[in-house]
């Protein structure tokens, strides 16, 4: 679920900085996975309940997707969450309403299907919202259901988020544009599957 290898005319550093919303503090470390938590979709719900609590009807989906939405497979212990809105470039339609209950915009992405990226106020999420229609929300959680019922390649992607997890990473960022070549895999396989071949 990365934008940040789209724009070649940035470096990453260059890239996370163009868009990230307030400062940033490189990570400098390995990343930290756990074992499924079960906990995890309880989580996610009361998140869900805050959200639909503020936005009403301009919540046109909200998903559980990353890995913690996938039993069995291992993780960074943050929620990650797919919220689609009517037109995600259309801030003061949602943003406002959502910094109220305590979330906070961290990044701003216009030129990657104006995605938008929240943190939330006492749970660790990662709030995505997307325009409704946009691809990448498809993607999204067909990676999600895929994983879900592919036993395979759940363990095939949890081996290699593993291995790039001892990395020392600069930006947590880059861990994730490492893993690109395995999801991409993964999604061919699962596109495969879908089409018929």
């Amino acid at each position: 679920m990365s934008s940040m290898q789209n724009d070649h005319s940035f470096t990453p550093d260059e890239y996370i900085q163009k868009v990230r919303v307030g400062g940033i503090k490189p990570h400098n470390a390995p990343i930290t996975l756990v074992a499924y938590d079960p906990r995890w979709p309880e989580l996610f719900e009361r998140e869900a309940k805050r959200i639909r609590s503020v936005l009403g009807n301009r919540v046109l989906q909200l998903e559980h997707v990353g890995s913690t939405s996938v039993p069995e497979l291992c993780a960074k212990p943050i929620i990650d969450m797919l919220l689609v809105v009517a037109d995600s470039s259309d801030e003061p339609s949602y943003v406002a309403a959502l910094e109220a209950v305590g979330y906070t915009l961290r990044i701003r992405e216009p030129d990657w299907f104006e995605h938008r990226m929240f943190k939330g106020p006492d749970t660790d999420i990662n709030l995505h919202v997307f325009s409704e229609g946009t691809s990448e929300v498809e993607r999204m959680l067909r990676f999600r259901d895929w994983l879900r019922a592919n036993d395979t390649d759940r363990d095939n992607y949890a081996r290699v988020k593993r291995k790039l997890a001892q990395h020392v990473w600069r930006h947590v960022q880059n861990y994730a544009d490492a893993k690109t070549s395995i999801v991409q895999e993964i999604m061919d396989r699962a596109n495969a599957v879908e089409q018929g071949d």
